[in-house]
């Protein structure tokens, strides 16, 4: 069973299990529970306590291109689990692990231009806890179920649904969509991706709440 925790908590967690060697730490949760947020905050709490331990690196810079995505007809669906360069982020995931003392480029993705961007962040070699983020770290499905014994530290972001229905509505509204085409965007894709995670995910070792107060 998930130990339920805050962030600071986590954060003084995380700092208290701190090692020589490299640890990833997968931040998991469904679309709209503010994975990203999270990650950039936990992150800011780990540099505060001990300066430089603790980068980031993101699932959602694995994107395919939509070029890729409409030429395979799943440019609607974006940001469902086929739509993303799985293998290569599971290379990523073990090339960062592997800890080789070098600085490594990541990949970031531009939600203004919906581009995946190479090289958008770079992880130093000092960096002992990488915080790994994204939707489908802990999806119990082919393929994805094998990113778990990557981490050594699990952790789920977790929302009540509807919290996070408002988000995502919130969200496509800050993008200018309403009416009927937000609809489409909700119920053709970010809420079945939602559902996904909500009943497929394996355990954590962690929960957060990011709906609480």
């Amino acid at each position: 069973m998930s130990e339920s925790l805050t962030l600071p908590a986590l954060a003084e967690r995380l700092l208290g299990e701190a090692a020589p060697a490299r640890r990833l730490v997968a931040l998991a949760g469904p679309p709209g529970v503010g994975k990203t947020t999270t990650a950039e905050t936990l992150k800011s709490l780990l540099n505060e306590a001990r300066p430089g331990i603790a980068d980031i690196l993101p699932m959602d810079g694995y994107h395919f291109d939509d070029l890729v995505l409409n030429a395979r007809g799943h440019r609607p669906r974006k940001g469902a689990p086929h739509t993303f360069d799985l293998l290569g982020f599971r290379a990523m995931i073990e090339r960062v692990k592997r800890d080789d003392g070098t600085e490594i480029a990541v990949p970031v993705f531009d939600r203004d231009l919906e581009i995946a961007r190479a090289g958008g962040r770079i992880i130093a070699p000092t960096a002992r806890l990488i915080i790994v983020e994204g939707n489908y770290l802990l999806l119990d499905e082919e393929g994805w179920r094998d990113l778990k014994p990557l981490f050594d530290v699990t952790v789920k972001l977790v929302a009540e649904e509807a919290v996070l229905e408002a988000r995502l509505t919130q969200r496509w509204q800050g993008y200018g969509y309403a009416g009927a085409e937000m609809v489409a965007k909700m119920e053709g894709n970010d809420l079945p991706n939602m559902r996904l995670v909500l009943a497929r995910s394996l355990s954590s070792d962690y929960e957060v709440r990011s709906d609480a107060g």
